[in-house]
Parts: structure tokens; sequence; C-alpha cells
């Protein structure tokens, strides 16, 4: 590796940042919404829906639709914190279904822990 190649760490966290984490996070919210009951589906929805706005702002230049004004706010979100905040944000609101009763399929939790400890492991790595 010379002086000017990224870390191969580095870009195992920028695909898993921009093209893994939101899908499989949305995914997972969605299967809540389906199967969830009550108060339980009220963070899959919104997590949901933070997720499709992230995978738009991630394929929307590629669609030509970056002149939307929708675009622009979301692409800032998405760097903000150096592409952390955004993906823990919708984290967190996901992990308060946890303490939420009459939830179902706790194996979408368990799936939800490993892949935010994932996440935050690459980022950590990506630090030194």
């Amino acid at each position: 590796m010379s002086l000017f190649e990224p870390s191969p760490i580095l870009l195992a966290f920028f695909f898993v940042q921009r093209f893994v984490f939101f899908e499989v996070l949305g995914v997972l919210a969605l299967l809540r919404l389906i199967v969830g009951r009550g108060l339980a589906r009220l963070p899959a929805l919104i997590v949901l829906l933070i997720c499709a706005a992230a995978i738009f702002a991630t394929f929307a230049p590629a669609l030509n639709l970056q002149n939307l004004s929708l675009y622009a706010d979301i692409a800032r979100l998405q760097a903000a914190g150096g592409g952390v905040i955004l993906p823990m944000v919708a984290s967190t609101i996901f992990a308060v279904g946890l303490v939420l009763p009459r939830r179902r399929w706790r194996w979408i939790d368990v799936a939800h822990i490993v892949g935010v400890l994932a996440f935050i492991g690459l980022w950590v790595a990506t630090r030194f």
C-alpha cells in the first residue's frame, strides 16, 4: 500500500455506510412494521422513512435526481459527523422498539444490534 492508497478498512466502511446499512435497517424496519403490534410499529415506520430518504440520496445522482431540493438536505445529513450521525439516529430510533411492549420476532432486534456493532466497529477501526 502506497501513501495515497486508502485503507481497505476505510473502503469497507464507506461501502457499508452507503450501500448496506440503510438497506438492511430498512428491511428490518419493514419487517417490524408488518409483524409488530401497537406502538412497536411507530419507531419502525419512522426508521423506514429515514432509510428510504437515505437510499434515495445515495442513488439520486445515478438517476439524475440530484436537482431536487430534498436531495441536498438529505445529502448534508448523510455527510454530517463523517457519515455516522444519520445511521446512529436511525438506529437509536429503531432501538426504542426494544423497550416497547407487543413487539414480535425478537430476532429482528438481535440482527439490528449485531449490525450496529459491526458498523461502529468499522467506524472505530477507521479512526486508527
